[in-house]
């Protein structure tokens, strides 16, 4: 429980990236079948997910210890 409430942006950025991946495939995708990330749904959830909880930890802001100055 502890690493979920540590990491809660990472994982929302995780699944909002898959989401997104699929749909851009689902919508967008590629005609001709030869584009690497959009021809398959599985390489474009993957990509999205990883997309997306790489920019939502961007917001993740550290605690600082005066202590350890």
């Amino acid at each position: 429980m502890n690493f979920i409430s540590k990491n809660i942006l990472a994982i929302i950025g995780i699944v909002a990236g898959a989401v997104g991946g699929y749909l851009y495939y689902h919508f967008v995708g590629c005609i001709s079948g030869t584009c690497p990330i959009t021809s398959k749904p599985l390489n474009s959830t993957i990509y999205g997910a990883i997309m997306g909880g790489l920019f939502f930890s961007l917001f993740k802001k550290e605690k600082i210890n005066p202590e350890k100055k």
